[in-house]
Protein backbone atom coordinates (compact mmCIF):
# COMPACT_ATOMS: atom_id res chain seq x y z
CA UNK A 1 0.00 0.00 0.00
CA UNK A 2 1.35 3.25 -0.89
CA UNK A 3 2.00 6.43 2.00
CA UNK A 4 2.92 9.78 1.77
CA UNK A 5 6.02 10.67 3.70
CA UNK A 6 6.05 13.77 5.73
CA UNK A 7 9.04 15.25 7.57
CA UNK A 8 11.08 18.40 8.00
CA UNK A 9 14.86 19.02 7.91
CA UNK A 10 15.57 22.61 9.10
CA UNK A 11 13.99 25.58 6.46
CA UNK A 12 13.06 22.16 4.54
CA UNK A 13 9.46 20.40 4.42
CA UNK A 14 9.61 17.35 2.67
CA UNK A 15 6.79 15.29 1.26
CA UNK A 16 7.96 11.57 -0.20
CA UNK A 17 5.42 9.98 -2.33
CA UNK A 18 6.03 6.48 -1.78
CA UNK A 19 4.36 3.45 -4.02
CA UNK A 20 7.60 2.27 -5.59
CA UNK A 21 6.21 -1.31 -6.37
CA UNK A 22 3.86 1.27 -8.95
CA UNK A 23 6.34 3.44 -9.61
CA UNK A 24 4.88 5.75 -6.68
CA UNK A 25 1.48 5.36 -7.98
CA UNK A 26 -1.38 7.52 -6.20
CA UNK A 27 -4.48 5.68 -4.15
CA UNK A 28 -7.26 7.26 -2.95
CA UNK A 29 -5.80 7.29 0.35
CA UNK A 30 -2.39 9.35 -1.19
CA UNK A 31 -4.65 11.65 -2.88
CA UNK A 32 -6.58 12.70 0.13
CA UNK A 33 -3.35 13.31 1.98
CA UNK A 34 -1.41 15.02 0.28
CA UNK A 35 -3.51 18.24 0.79
CA UNK A 36 -3.26 17.83 4.69
CA UNK A 37 -0.07 17.39 4.36
CA UNK A 38 0.89 20.07 2.67
CA UNK A 39 -1.37 21.96 5.49
CA UNK A 40 0.83 20.91 8.29
CA UNK A 41 3.68 22.27 6.47
CA UNK A 42 2.53 25.22 5.80
CA UNK A 43 1.36 25.32 9.65
CA UNK A 44 4.96 24.88 10.84
CA UNK A 45 6.56 28.35 11.24
CA UNK A 46 9.84 26.60 10.79
CA UNK A 47 9.57 25.18 7.18
CA UNK A 48 10.17 28.12 4.34
CA UNK A 49 9.76 25.82 1.78
CA UNK A 50 8.77 22.21 0.63
CA UNK A 51 10.23 19.90 -1.46
CA UNK A 52 7.71 17.38 -3.18
CA UNK A 53 9.73 14.02 -4.24
CA UNK A 54 8.93 10.20 -5.29
CA UNK A 55 10.43 7.50 -3.87
CA UNK A 56 13.92 5.72 -5.55
CA UNK A 57 15.21 6.67 -8.85
CA UNK A 58 12.86 5.39 -11.27
CA UNK A 59 9.82 7.81 -10.51
CA UNK A 60 8.26 10.73 -9.61
CA UNK A 61 4.66 9.33 -9.90
CA UNK A 62 3.50 7.19 -12.50
CA UNK A 63 -0.03 8.62 -12.42
CA UNK A 64 -2.81 6.96 -10.20
CA UNK A 65 -3.20 3.29 -8.95
CA UNK A 66 -5.50 2.01 -11.97
CA UNK A 67 -4.96 -1.55 -9.94
CA UNK A 68 -7.41 -0.03 -7.28
CA UNK A 69 -9.82 1.67 -9.69
CA UNK A 70 -12.12 -1.48 -9.20
CA UNK A 71 -12.32 -0.88 -5.26
CA UNK A 72 -11.98 2.76 -5.08
CA UNK A 73 -14.20 3.47 -8.25
CA UNK A 74 -16.48 0.98 -7.71
CA UNK A 75 -19.78 3.09 -8.89
CA UNK A 76 -20.83 6.49 -9.73
CA UNK A 77 -20.33 8.05 -6.25
CA UNK A 78 -17.30 6.53 -5.95
CA UNK A 79 -16.09 7.94 -8.81
CA UNK A 80 -17.10 11.06 -7.45
CA UNK A 81 -15.44 11.08 -4.15
CA UNK A 82 -12.38 10.20 -5.94
CA UNK A 83 -12.14 12.90 -8.72
CA UNK A 84 -12.98 15.59 -5.97
CA UNK A 85 -9.88 13.64 -3.84
CA UNK A 86 -7.63 14.21 -6.96
CA UNK A 87 -8.79 18.11 -7.87
CA UNK A 88 -8.19 18.92 -4.19
CA UNK A 89 -4.69 17.29 -4.26
CA UNK A 90 -3.95 19.14 -7.59
CA UNK A 91 -4.94 22.27 -6.46
CA UNK A 92 -3.17 22.17 -3.00
CA UNK A 93 0.47 23.31 -3.83
CA UNK A 94 -0.84 26.25 -5.41
CA UNK A 95 -2.56 27.20 -2.49
CA UNK A 96 -0.42 26.30 -0.25
CA UNK A 97 1.35 29.33 1.64
CA UNK A 98 4.37 28.61 1.07
CA UNK A 99 7.13 27.68 -1.92
CA UNK A 100 6.54 24.33 -3.39
CA UNK A 101 9.25 22.27 -5.65
CA UNK A 102 9.06 19.32 -7.91
CA UNK A 103 12.03 17.42 -7.80
CA UNK A 104 11.52 15.06 -10.61
CA UNK A 105 13.28 11.75 -11.26
CA UNK A 106 12.26 8.94 -14.26
CA UNK A 107 8.59 8.48 -14.66
CA UNK A 108 6.22 11.59 -14.47
CA UNK A 109 2.79 10.36 -15.92
CA UNK A 110 -0.90 11.47 -15.66
CA UNK A 111 -1.82 12.50 -12.49
CA UNK A 112 2.61 12.79 -11.63
CA UNK A 113 2.41 15.48 -14.33
CA UNK A 114 -0.80 17.64 -12.62
CA UNK A 115 1.20 17.54 -9.08
CA UNK A 116 3.70 18.49 -10.29
CA UNK A 117 2.47 21.60 -13.10
CA UNK A 118 0.70 22.37 -9.31
CA UNK A 119 4.03 22.91 -8.03
CA UNK A 120 5.55 26.29 -8.39
CA UNK A 121 8.81 25.22 -9.92
CA UNK A 122 9.89 21.87 -11.12
CA UNK A 123 13.23 20.71 -11.62
CA UNK A 124 13.87 17.01 -13.59
CA UNK A 125 16.71 15.05 -14.10
CA UNK A 126 17.96 14.33 -17.77
CA UNK A 127 16.27 11.15 -17.82
CA UNK A 128 12.89 11.85 -17.00
CA UNK A 129 9.80 11.06 -19.08
CA UNK A 130 6.53 12.89 -18.98
CA UNK A 131 3.35 11.97 -20.82
CA UNK A 132 -0.76 12.31 -19.76
CA UNK A 133 -2.27 9.17 -21.20
CA UNK A 134 -6.29 9.75 -19.87
CA UNK A 135 -6.87 9.21 -23.50
CA UNK A 136 -5.80 6.10 -24.22
CA UNK A 137 -7.65 4.95 -20.62
CA UNK A 138 -10.68 6.45 -21.60
CA UNK A 139 -10.34 8.98 -18.31
CA UNK A 140 -11.93 12.72 -18.27
CA UNK A 141 -9.95 15.66 -17.39
CA UNK A 142 -10.68 18.15 -15.31
CA UNK A 143 -10.39 21.68 -16.00
CA UNK A 144 -8.54 22.63 -13.14
CA UNK A 145 -5.29 20.76 -14.02
CA UNK A 146 -6.05 21.36 -17.50
CA UNK A 147 -5.86 25.04 -16.91
CA UNK A 148 -2.78 24.64 -14.65
CA UNK A 149 -0.87 22.73 -18.09
CA UNK A 150 -2.35 25.25 -20.72
CA UNK A 151 -0.61 28.09 -18.26
CA UNK A 152 2.43 26.29 -18.47
CA UNK A 153 3.00 25.12 -21.38
CA UNK A 154 0.83 27.00 -23.78
CA UNK A 155 -2.65 26.06 -25.43
CA UNK A 156 -0.85 23.96 -28.28
CA UNK A 157 1.30 21.99 -26.40
CA UNK A 158 -1.15 20.88 -24.09
CA UNK A 159 -3.79 19.78 -26.89
CA UNK A 160 -0.61 18.25 -28.00
CA UNK A 161 0.42 16.02 -24.94
CA UNK A 162 -3.48 15.24 -23.85
CA UNK A 163 -4.51 14.09 -27.49
CA UNK A 164 -1.78 12.38 -28.53
CA UNK A 165 -0.86 10.61 -24.79
CA UNK A 166 2.21 10.39 -25.85
CA UNK A 167 5.64 10.09 -23.88
CA UNK A 168 7.80 12.88 -23.92
CA UNK A 169 11.42 13.52 -22.26
CA UNK A 170 13.05 15.98 -20.28
CA UNK A 171 14.39 18.58 -22.99
CA UNK A 172 11.10 18.44 -24.52
CA UNK A 173 9.58 19.18 -21.47
CA UNK A 174 11.98 22.51 -21.28
CA UNK A 175 11.71 23.54 -24.51
CA UNK A 176 7.91 23.27 -23.82
CA UNK A 177 8.11 25.78 -20.74
CA UNK A 178 6.74 22.71 -18.31
CA UNK A 179 10.66 22.59 -15.95
CA UNK A 180 11.96 24.95 -15.25
CA UNK A 181 15.77 23.30 -15.82
CA UNK A 182 17.22 19.91 -16.17
CA UNK A 183 19.94 18.38 -14.37
CA UNK A 184 22.11 15.16 -14.97
CA UNK A 185 20.40 11.89 -12.50
CA UNK A 186 23.96 12.48 -10.44
CA UNK A 187 22.91 16.40 -9.90
CA UNK A 188 19.74 16.82 -9.01
CA UNK A 189 19.40 16.52 -5.47
CA UNK A 190 22.41 18.98 -4.84
CA UNK A 191 20.59 21.02 -7.74
CA UNK A 192 16.96 21.02 -5.73
CA UNK A 193 18.41 21.86 -2.26
CA UNK A 194 20.39 24.78 -3.39
CA UNK A 195 17.42 26.69 -4.89
CA UNK A 196 15.24 25.32 -1.82
CA UNK A 197 18.13 26.82 0.59
CA UNK A 198 18.71 29.81 -1.32
CA UNK A 199 15.14 30.61 -1.12
CA UNK A 200 14.73 29.66 2.55
CA UNK A 201 17.00 32.20 3.66
CA UNK A 202 14.87 34.49 1.98
CA UNK A 203 11.99 36.83 3.62
CA UNK A 204 8.92 34.12 4.89
CA UNK A 205 6.64 37.35 4.69
CA UNK A 206 7.86 38.71 0.73
CA UNK A 207 7.27 34.66 0.26
CA UNK A 208 3.74 34.68 1.53
CA UNK A 209 2.76 37.54 -0.47
CA UNK A 210 4.34 36.81 -4.12
CA UNK A 211 2.93 33.47 -3.13
CA UNK A 212 -0.72 35.01 -2.89
CA UNK A 213 -0.36 37.44 -5.55
CA UNK A 214 0.05 34.52 -8.04
CA UNK A 215 -2.75 32.74 -6.81
CA UNK A 216 -4.90 35.49 -6.94
CA UNK A 217 -3.66 36.19 -10.56
CA UNK A 218 -4.86 32.83 -11.53
CA UNK A 219 -8.33 34.11 -10.74
CA UNK A 220 -10.78 35.99 -12.96
CA UNK A 221 -10.64 39.59 -12.33
CA UNK A 222 -13.78 39.77 -10.71
CA UNK A 223 -12.92 37.41 -8.15
CA UNK A 224 -9.60 38.47 -6.96
CA UNK A 225 -8.89 39.40 -3.34
CA UNK A 226 -6.67 42.64 -4.04
CA UNK A 227 -7.32 44.04 -0.23
CA UNK A 228 -5.85 40.32 0.81
CA UNK A 229 -3.04 41.27 -1.86
CA UNK A 230 -2.27 44.82 -0.37
CA UNK A 231 -2.71 43.73 2.90
CA UNK A 232 0.15 41.29 2.43
CA UNK A 233 2.12 43.43 1.04
CA UNK A 234 1.90 46.02 3.79
CA UNK A 235 2.44 43.90 6.39
CA UNK A 236 6.10 43.21 4.16
CA UNK A 237 6.87 47.12 4.47
CA UNK A 238 5.85 47.04 7.94
CA UNK A 239 7.67 43.96 8.97
CA UNK A 240 11.19 43.37 11.30
CA UNK A 241 12.50 41.76 8.59
CA UNK A 242 12.34 44.94 5.80
CA UNK A 243 14.09 46.97 8.57
CA UNK A 244 16.75 43.87 8.84
CA UNK A 245 17.33 43.72 4.88
CA UNK A 246 17.77 46.97 4.56
CA UNK A 247 20.37 47.10 7.49
CA UNK A 248 22.07 44.31 6.10
CA UNK A 249 22.11 45.68 2.61
CA UNK A 250 23.79 48.79 3.97
CA UNK A 251 25.86 46.43 6.28
CA UNK A 252 27.35 44.50 3.25
CA UNK A 253 26.25 41.50 5.16
CA UNK A 254 23.84 38.25 4.49
CA UNK A 255 20.32 39.34 6.34
CA UNK A 256 18.54 37.26 8.70
CA UNK A 257 14.91 37.30 8.67
CA UNK A 258 12.54 35.39 11.14
CA UNK A 259 9.38 36.26 9.51
CA UNK A 260 7.87 38.88 11.44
Amino acid sequence: MGELIVGTSGALGRIRICNPDRHNAMTLDMWQHLPRALAELEADASVRAILIEGEGPKAFVSGSDVSRFGAERSDAAATQRYNRAVEAAMLAPRRCGKPVLAKIRGICMGGGMGIAAACDIRICSDEARFGIPAARLGLGYAMAPLRRLVQLMGEQNACDVLYSGRTFGAAEALAMGFVARTARPEDLDEVCRAWLDRVAENAPLTLKAIKLSMAELEKEPQARDLAAVESAVADCFESQDYREGAKAFMEKRKPVFTGR
